[in-house]
């Protein structure tokens, strides 16, 4: 019986024979070059152009207990992943922030309770070295569950009722929202009602903080929850015109819900501004895809995932724990 083989991959001793230096030599660069020279850190990496060499890293987790990967989880239902254009912003700035460092990210969806625990087992379980946490939701098991393993997170956003635990990323939400009535009163707008997001995030909490901050005690005929969905804006908003008639402005908080706003006044026969100033949240593609296009706070997504992707770092390298807290900026444009 025969057998054939392709060619052989270059090995360790490869690179060391071309560099001319010992193996320990290239294994000290591979690991962060400590204790080499220029000249030979030069060579080696050289003959690792050279020979085609690639790291065995499994080989290497090893020997370091590190997978130099890190897992990206959404906590929300997967079609929001497509739905919400700020998700996919995140994502990639993630992803390119994470491939400079030449560590994977792994993309998992945890949308349910089960979900949530299935997903907790699996990043505990040794697959990754840290977590970047997305759209987490007050009482969720999922936090305590990775902080148990004591494994490093990072949370886009405020982790309610976990902020001196974990480190985490956010924008000034209730600094937004505060912004935006401002802007709205300043338009001489009386009736200013909200469509608030979830109230089991820090999004849904803050954003309606701030407009109260502006309004004080809103009358319940002017607050309408949503989900940060298209449809849940239609629905808040069709509530909202039942509840409160006379409505003047709205406050939507997210562009996303916005959109299903402005289709349900325009349907109802109502002029924006004219009749009724709408306003959104996150300055996404949603705000510029708009008629008229919408007057938004904008967040800056990809210095958020920067941010988080060095907190993750530092938290996996010296267990470290920070928050970091990022401006937002009004952004005036037609729909007010």
């Amino acid at each position: 019986m025969s057998s054939s083989t392709g060619p052989r991959r270059p090995t360790m001793e490869d690179v060391a024979e071309v560099a001319g230096v010992s193996r320990g030599t290239v294994s000290r660069v591979l690991n962060g070059g400590h204790y080499v020279s220029p000249d030979a850190l030069t060579a080696v990496q050289r003959a690792i152009r050279k020979t085609g060499y690639v790291v065995n890293q499994h080989a290497r987790s090893l020997v370091t207990q590190r997978s130099d990967s890190i897992a990206f989880i959404l906590s929300d239902p997967q079609d929001r992943l497509f739905e919400d254009p700020n998700f996919a912003i995140l994502l990639k700035g993630c992803t390119q922030a994470l491939a400079e460092r030449d560590i994977t990210l792994l993309l998992t969806v945890a949308g349910t309770q089960e979900d949530r625990k299935r997903v907790g087992r699996w990043v505990t379980a040794g697959h990754v070295d840290g977590v970047l946490l997305v759209s987490e939701h007050a009482g969720s098991p999922l936090i305590n569950e990775l902080r148990t393993r004591g494994l490093p997170i990072v949370a886009a956003g405020r982790p309610i009722g976990h902020e001196r635990e974990i480190s985490y990323v956010a924008a000034d939400d209730r600094d937004g929202a505060r912004q935006l009535v401002e802007h709205l009163r300043s338009r001489g707008r009386r009736r200013i009602a909200i469509i608030t997001g979830p109230i089991d995030t820090p999004g849904g909490v803050d954003r309606l903080a701030g407009y109260q901050d502006v309004l004080g005690e809103p009358d319940p005929r002017l607050v309408a929850n949503g989900d940060y969905t298209q449809d849940s804006g239609a629905r808040a908003m069709e509530e909202l015109l039942h509840r409160a008639p006379d409505l003047d402005a709205v406050f939507v908080c997210s562009d996303l819900m916005a959109l299903g706003a402005v289709a349900v006044l325009q349907r109802a026969g109502k002029r924006i501004p004219e009749d009724v100033a709408v306003g959104g949240f996150d300055d996404s593609k949603a705000a510029v895809s708009a008629t008229p296009q919408l007057t938004t706070i904008r967040q800056d997504f990809a210095r958020v995932s920067v941010e988080m992707v060095r907190l993750l770092q530092d938290s996996i390298t010296s267990g470290g724990r920070s928050a970091v807290i990022l401006p937002t900026e009004l952004v005036v444009r037609d729909s007010t």
